[in-house]
């Protein structure tokens, strides 16, 4: 992976502040902004391919998870980034509120659920980082309960990775002002009105606590199994190109090859 979008991943071992990452920043491309869009274009198309080859070889396993606070752009990465793959290899799985049959088992139950099988790519829409970072910010939990479970999730994903899975983790960081802006164009707009909530504003009273679950769940749990990338979102379409170069040189680095069918000679359609 080229260093320019190695920089945004989270090395472990080095202290991580959330504040060093600027939600604004472009700076692995200075060019105009349609050469961004040509980049992304061909990056798209090469990651169809590849997905495609994930799942026609299908020995390997592919979890993205993507996380962020209220307006990040979660949907928006999945309505671009993964316009255009093959759906019978693909699957979202997003995570809302525990239901009740969730409820009554452990909180990693329903994302073990979830987790991809051979040739699959799947992406976790929210993730079981929420009941590290829900559960801390509105107390749901006593401290002493929920601080054991980096200690689980690191496991977990060590096993998931041990087991065969590629695993890349995605924070997508705006800034306080964008998702002023963000929440206030939904408001505005009659067809964006839908996705409003009451909630989201009593969510964003919580922003700096939001932050700080944040930046210990990434501080801890990023790691060379299970890496987390602090992608800079203010900018939708950086966001995107950033995400699909990640994506591209994960994949690429699977080595994959389609697989080789029976001996077909003398073989002819008819």
């Amino acid at each position: 992976m080229s260093a320019s979008v190695d920089r945004y991943r989270v090395r472990p071992g080095q202290r991580f502040r959330l504040a060093d990452c600027d939600p604004e920043d472009n700076s692995t491309f200075d060019g105009e902004r349609e050469a961004a869009e040509a980049e992304f274009a061909a990056l798209n198309d090469r990651l169809e391919a590849l997905q495609e080859l994930l799942h026609a070889e299908g020995r390997h396993r592919v979890l993205v998870v993507l996380q962020a606070m209220d307006t990040g752009g979660k949907d928006g990465v999945i309505r671009k980034v993964f316009e255009g793959v093959n759906p019978t290899g693909v699957r979202v799985a997003s995570f809302k509120v525990p239901t009740a049959p969730e409820m009554a088992r452990d909180y990693l139950w329903r994302a073990h659920q979830q987790v991809p099988a051979n040739g699959e790519l799947v992406i976790f829409n929210r993730s079981h980082y929420e009941d590290l970072l829900v559960v801390r910010v509105h107390e749901l939990a006593p401290e002493k309960r929920w601080r054991r479970r980096f200690d689980h999730i690191q496991a977990w994903e060590q096993m998931l990775a041990d087991e065969g899975t590629t695993i890349v983790k995605f924070f997508l960081h705006i800034s306080k002002d964008e998702q002023r802006q963000r929440l206030q164009d939904r408001l505005d707009d009659p067809e964006k009105r839908w996705k409003f909530s009451l909630g989201d504003l009593k969510e964003r009273e919580r922003w700096h606590d939001y932050q700080a679950a944040y930046e210990e769940v990434i501080d801890r749990t990023s790691t060379d199994s299970a890496p987390w990338y602090v992608i800079p979102a203010n900018r939708k379409w950086y966001r995107d190109l950033v995400i699909c170069r990640i994506l591209v040189a994960t994949l690429e680095s699977l080595d994959m090859t389609f697989p080789q069918p029976a001996d077909l000679t003398g073989v002819v359609v008819t």
